[in-house]
């Protein structure tokens, strides 16, 4: 029997191969979008100093890697509405419907397409995207310590330290790795701080972890030219700390580059947010199934502007309640046990409700389960 469910008839393969070559396009627009605005991104922080530029490649991949699930479903959702949408208006459906083909039988072929590539996003979701999110953590760690040694400052161009707060200007950098003429402006205090030196070097210290820039024969002015506080100072010595230690990389990571397994076992609300975070795509491919035949028209002399209209504002609000469920969660304005998913059978829920009582698909499925128990709707 399951062997049944599972064959493809000619009217599967159709409608699979259809979809498929829609999803591909689609697919490939938005990873095409994707790639070119992160690599923009990327190339703005080789531009600053802030990534090195044998690590470009590799940063830029393992992020197309950590967002690729994220695409999946709307591609999906799309290219099953595009695919509907020209088989109603070539009159393909009403010849599906007039051979015996319901809405039933439409669905069985869309899950047979929707089953897999939600398995598909779910290994994405669920394996790739946290270690794409660790591996680029790595990087980020390794990025600002880097930066912070100097290892690979080039004279001449000016990088940036915490989020841009701290900003670095070396005239020339010797072999040793001692600066000349540098230039260090600091907006992490209040007021902002300039300090201009003829020679400095980079020290950590390896107890405590203080990392810091060693100064000498400069000056330094705190506060803003013109302003009563301002300040300037000569001095011979001068140590200007960067980052304090004591902060590692476990610490320190993100709860998106946290294996799957080890949210499963932790009971904290922000854990398990993340966890339905992570099953709101694959599942999410499922639920936007459902809604594709109640929102595509059957015939083509019937108004789909309402129904397009419909499908607009089901995708937006799919996204958007994603993120409101996922916030509620964590700061608690839902209860735990309802978890975050609860949006997505809502929604279904809601789009049934709007277009199902009067449609033809409602029609039809009211006399198939009126057949299957045995009882007939009064005419």
């Amino acid at each position: 029997m399951i062997l049944d469910l599972v064959r493809l008839s000619i009217v599967d393969r159709y409608f699979i191969s259809e979809i498929a070559k829609v999803f591909s396009t689609i697919m490939a627009t938005l990873m095409l979008v994707m790639t070119s605005l992160l690599f923009l991104r990327a190339l703005e922080q080789v531009n600053l100093g802030s990534l090195a530029s044998e690590s470009l490649l590799r940063f830029l991949g393992l992020q197309i890697l950590r967002d690729t699930a994220s695409l999946l479903a709307p591609a999906f959702f799309i290219s099953a509405l595009v695919t509907l949408g020209r088989m109603a208006r070539d009159s393909e459906l009403i010849a599906f419907n007039a051979g015996g083909l319901g809405p039933f039988r439409i669905y069985r072929s869309l899950l047979l397409f929707a089953i897999p590539l939600s398995l598909i996003t779910a290994w994405f979701a669920l394996v790739l995207q946290p270690y794409a999110s660790a591996q680029i953590q790595l990087i980020e760690d390794m990025k600002n310590d880097q930066a912070t040694r100097v290892a690979g400052l080039q004279s001449g161009r000016f990088y940036e330290q915490d989020d841009g707060r701290i900003t670095f200007y070396a005239a020339h950098l010797g072999d040793d790795k001692r600066f000349e003429n540098l230039f260090i402006q600091d907006r992490r205090s209040d007021p902002p701080r300039i300090v201009l030196s003829q020679h400095a070097y980079f020290l950590q210290d390896e107890i405590t972890g203080e990392r810091a820039i060693v100064l000498e024969d400069g000056r330094r002015f705190d506060g803003v030219a013109g302003s009563y506080d301002y300040g300037m100072a000569e001095f011979a010595r001068y140590t200007f700390y960067i980052a304090y230690g004591g902060e590692g990389i476990d610490q320190r990571r993100r709860r998106s580059a946290m294996p799957t397994a080890e949210l499963i076992l932790s009971e904290n609300l922000r854990d398990r947010a993340e966890i339905g975070h992570r099953l709101s795509a694959p599942l999410g491919i499922l639920t936007l199934a459902l809604l594709v035949i109640p929102l595509t028209s059957l015939s083509p002399r019937q108004r789909s502007a309402g129904r397009l209209f419909l499908a607009l504002l089901a995708y937006f609000a799919f996204f958007n309640l994603q993120r409101l469920a996922e916030n509620w969660m964590q700061t608690e304005v839902t209860p735990g046990w309802l978890g975050m998913l609860w949006y997505q059978p809502a929604l279904v829920s809601s789009i049934y409700f709007v277009l199902m009582p009067g449609s033809f698909w409602f029609l039809r499925i009211m006399r198939s389960l009126s057949r299957l128990v045995g009882w007939a709707r009064p005419d």
